[in-house]
């Protein structure tokens, strides 16, 4: 699944070779086998190997990031996941220059996708993200793969 605006859709080559070779190494290994952690794909892109348990919907926070796409796979569980344009959020933290992230008050209006096993969402720098939160308001331990595709 791929939800964005047409313009988006022009400015970015979503089958260039570093996310083809992406969903490669996502399609290739079995996250729920691999220790949490980095693994390089190519260059310009890297595997964040996750496992953590997801949280109410009010504890999770909207993100984004300036020099990153991410693919968000879920490997095993189920999230629920808020996307929205970032243009005019309120910014709450912002960490950009130490690790490419920005956090957002939950804005008034936003799409949120439910992810299962085998599932993902591409995010480019334009959206923030919601990532973590509960489906149906049931914590539960997930195994996610978020990969980071440089812009």
């Amino acid at each position: 699944m791929l939800a964005s605006t047409l313009s988006l859709a022009k400015k970015y080559d979503y089958l260039e070779d570093k996310f083809k070779k992406s969903f490669e190494w996502l399609e290739n290994n079995d996250a729920t086998k691999l220790e949490s952690g980095r693994y390089d794909i190519c260059e310009g892109a890297f595997a964040l190997v996750q496992r953590y348990t997801t949280v109410p919907f009010e504890k999770a926070r909207f993100e984004a990031h300036d020099k990153y796409f991410d693919i968000q796979f879920l490997a095993e569980g189920y999230e629920s996941f808020g996307v929205c344009m970032r243009e005019g959020l309120e910014v709450t933290e912002n960490t950009l220059a130490e690790n490419d992230c920005i956090f957002f008050k939950t804005p008034e209006f936003f799409t949120q996708v439910n992810l299962k096993k085998g599932d993902f969402v591409v995010v480019p720098p334009e959206e923030a993200h919601q990532p973590r939160a509960c489906y149906k308001g049931a914590e539960m331990p997930v195994v996610k793969v978020v990969v980071k595709v440089a812009v």
